[in-house]
């Protein structure tokens, strides 16, 4: 390929999320919803014949952290800096048998339990709501975390200031800022939805206790980082398939008023962009997120009703920069050949790149299952189509 990148990988990013055009798209791979699954990865090393030590990165969703080798043959313009559970908190994975089957158990700091089946290896689903049959009452009861601990911030900022003076690569934050969806891990997803129409106070002290959590974190979190990093990745699923997955008037009298004034915070705490997950169809949302000052949307499920690329690109695309979007990840990358992968990714780089405001992943994270030979050409074509004339 006759091409001579001319902008270090940082600069490259900037100026994508900046809505310019930067010498090619920017690539990213290796976060908490830009990952790549243990089994996909498993087999990747087989196929490329390379041997390495596999670290995981989520445990619930079972991502591994991809090495420098990996991350330098795909292009990958991105890197990645976390905190941590405090000291006081014990985060480990236990084994136990039920019923003949034996389990891998993980509480978070919230009380929520995951579980995932020895015989699978694929996910950890919650196995144990805290809240289920909670009342207003135990929700001020209830011994919420603490954002602020300053123990979950040790050694961050030696980290991040490492990678800012020893790699060329722009820096971004693991996901945080989960003010809506923890609401549900912790009550169960049925009891919420209910709430959300019978139990409106419930849910409004609930939304105000992880906002409070989520606010100490980011104030320590950003004063370790903020002046650092380029990117703060925080979100929340809204939407399903077909649409937002509850109404309306909910989101904008009770969910977005909280989001908006975590995303002020941060954005009052950085000069970094805030990026904002969720999947499914959320175009009647996209205006709503920007104006909670929202300048990132990730994956953008392009398989999802109403997210055609054009549309978006069209509609939003001078208001927020799209970050991901790049094949379909439901029925092309697990099932098509290496050869019809490369034409789904050159044909979405296309729809989304013109005027930079586009950072290259897959929909999601890289599930188990889809074909090393596809992930392949999914990096591969991402960097021939993505190069600006």
């Amino acid at each position: 390929m006759d091409f001579k990148e001319t902008l270090s990988p940082r600069e490259r990013v900037l100026k994508a999320i900046n809505h310019q055009e930067p010498d090619r798209v920017p690539i990213d791979l290796g976060g908490f919803q830009t990952g790549i699954h243990k089994k996909a990865y498993e087999a990747l090393l087989e196929h490329l014949g390379w041997d390495e030590v596999i670290e995981i990165l989520d445990p619930v969703q079972q991502l591994v952290k991809p090495s420098e080798a990996v991350l330098k043959k795909f292009h990958v313009d991105t890197r990645y800096i976390c905190a941590h559970g405090p000291d006081s908190f014990n985060g480990g994975i236990e084994q136990n048998t039920r019923k003949g089957r034996l389990w891998h158990d993980l509480k978070d700091e919230f009380g929520v339990v995951w579980s995932m089946p020895d015989d699978q290896q694929l996910y950890m689903d919650i196995s144990h709501h805290p809240l289920a049959d909670a009342t207003l009452k135990d929700i001020a009861d209830y011994p919420f975390p603490k954002g602020d601990d300053p123990t979950r911030f040790t050694g961050v900022r030696e980290q991040a200031l490492k990678l800012r003076e020893e790699t060329p690569y722009a820096i971004c934050t693991g996901i945080s800022g989960v003010v809506y969806e923890y609401c549900w891990y912790m009550r169960g997803l049925e009891r919420w939805f209910m709430d959300t129409i019978e139990n409106v106070d419930f849910c409004e002290a609930l939304l105000d206790q992880t906002l409070k959590f989520w606010m100490d974190f980011h104030k320590g979190f950003m004063d370790a980082v903020g002046d650092i990093v380029d990117v703060v990745m925080i979100g929340d699923d809204l939407a399903g398939q077909s649409g937002p997955l509850f109404s309306g008037i909910f989101y904008k009298e009770i969910v977005k008023p909280r989001q908006k004034k975590l995303a002020q915070f941060i954005k009052s705490q950085t000069d970094a962009k805030i990026w904002y997950h969720t999947c499914g169809n959320c175009t009647p949302l996209i205006s709503e997120l920007i104006d909670n000052g929202v300048d990132i949307l990730n994956p953008v499920q392009v398989s999802a009703d109403g997210m055609d690329p054009h549309t978006l690109k069209n509609t939003f695309g001078k208001d927020i920069v799209l970050w991901g979007g790049g094949c379909d990840s439901q029925h092309v990358l697990p099932f098509a050949t290496p050869e019809e992968v490369k034409a789904d990714v050159k044909k979405y780089v296309e729809a989304f790149k013109p005027g930079g405001g586009f950072v290259f992943n897959n929909v999601h994270n890289i599930q188990a299952g889809v074909p090393a030979e596809n992930i392949v050409a999914l990096f591969d074509a991402a960097y021939e189509y993505g190069i600006y004339k």
